[in-house]
């Protein structure tokens, strides 16, 4: 018991530590690390227990929920799990307050490790006897909830426009995605395709000057905004966690429906940084229960030669948690580093980086890509429309998949 409780901190220890190693570094994923630790399985076992490796896969991605909050704040990076949030939580930097909104992505991640739980369970007894026909129906939620963002829009027919060529930019890119190089992953073509809508199309159009002094005086959510914000955003990401073909970006994209990104900047940053823990905790519930692979990370650890009991991955993910949570507070505070400094010199810096990593990742697909999706997303800046409608990337693929065609 000792022995086993021993591997479950260590790899525990090892997974924050990859995990913040994915969480700081654009274009590397929580997947790609548990895909490097599953090559070298039979090299691992020859000196350590599967829990440890399992327990390492696993808190690697928890504590990756965590931080990947730092790049998307502090430069406008966003990944496949921040492309909606990175939005408030750029701004709130640009205003001198991006210590306060990693802060709070962390409280919301916190949030949602203690409510994984409850829902977990609930999830587990009652959901798999109702899993083929919330398989297919998955695809009318989505689609009822594009629908809605789409009518309550400022310009429904913009709206349209931007939400349908995104999604048949989705659909090429993930269509062709062999395309691509491998060393981005099965899915590296998300990080072009969102950075692209996301990042570089918001950096185009960034301020100019240079960036304020960062400031720190306290959390500014009222205690019913976090309470709010934290039921939400873990119901949707245990949705997300849970049925197939969805991720944390469109649970990102269900949030504003219902918790404005431009109107409630601070909740919809906790709300989805929830989503984005829960998601993984469900996730693995989903492995367990009904044998369901919804992350990289869940089917590395579904090849080991041994898998170990979920008791102990939860574990080693709850011991995760609070490492990645303390990890989170003392890197926001390296918000001071960026006062001052030239927004515009920052912007251009940052756009180089992706254009490379892109082209690092995916070869001249994935510039190709980059290219198309700065295009689309520079559009509801100049119609005037929020960006959440370029999501049509990753809704309309789902709605595609879940209905079966394709």
């Amino acid at each position: 018991m000792i022995c086993v409780l021993f591997g479950i901190v260590l790899g525990a220890a090892i997974g924050t530590g990859c995990g913040a190693v994915s969480g700081l570094v654009p274009g590397i994923h929580a997947n790609t690390i548990a895909g490097v630790l599953l090559s070298l399985q039979a090299l691992l076992l020859a000196w350590f227990d599967p829990v440890v490796i399992a327990s390492a896969m696993f808190a690697t991605l928890v504590t990756h929920t965590f931080i990947d909050c730092v790049p998307s704040t502090f430069l406008g990076i966003p990944d496949a799990d921040t492309s909606l949030a990175v939005l408030p939580a750029h701004s709130l930097c640009l205003e001198g307050r991006g210590e306060e909104a990693v802060r709070i992505s962390a409280l919301g991640s916190a949030v949602g490790v203690a409510l994984s739980l409850p829902l977990a369970l609930a999830f587990v007894l009652v959901l798999p006897a109702l899993q083929p026909g919330i398989d297919w129906g998955i695809g009318l939620v989505i689609l009822a909830a594009a629908g809605y963002l789409i009518v309550v829009s400022e310009s429904p027919g913009w709206a349209l426009a931007v939400f349908s060529v995104s999604g048949a930019l989705g659909l090429f890119s993930l269509g062709y995605s062999f395309l691509a190089w491998p060393a981005g992953g099965e899915s590296g073509v998300l990080m072009p395709l969102l950075s692209g809508l996301f990042g570089i199309a918001v950096l185009l159009r960034a301020s100019h000057g240079v960036m304020p002094a960062q400031q720190f005086s306290g959390i500014d959510l009222p205690v019913g905004a976090i309470r709010r914000g934290s039921v939400l955003g873990s119901v949707a990401g245990a949705l997300v966690g849970w049925l197939p073909g969805l991720s944390n970006a469109t649970a990102n994209a269900l949030l504003t429906s219902v918790v404005g990104y431009d109107s409630n900047p601070r909740e919809y940053i906790l709300a989805t940084s929830a989503a984005n823990t829960v998601n993984a905790f469900l996730g693995l519930a989903a492995f367990y229960a009904i044998s369901r692979t919804r992350s990289g990370v869940m089917a590395a650890i579904g090849a080991l030669a041994e898998v170990p009991s979920a008791t102990a991955i939860l574990l080693a993910g709850a011991i995760a948690a609070v490492g990645a949570y303390l990890l989170t507070i003392l890197l926001s505070s390296t918000a001071r580093w960026f006062a001052d400094v030239n927004i515009t010199k920052l912007n251009y810096g940052v756009i180089a980086f992706v254009v490379l990593l892109s082209l690092f990742l995916c070869g001249p697909f994935g510039g190709l890509i980059l290219l198309l999706a700065t295009a689309v997303g520079y559009v509801p800046t100049l119609v005037n429309i929020r960006r959440v409608y370029c999501m049509g990337a990753i809704m309309v693929p789902v709605m595609v998949y879940s209905f079966g065609l394709a």
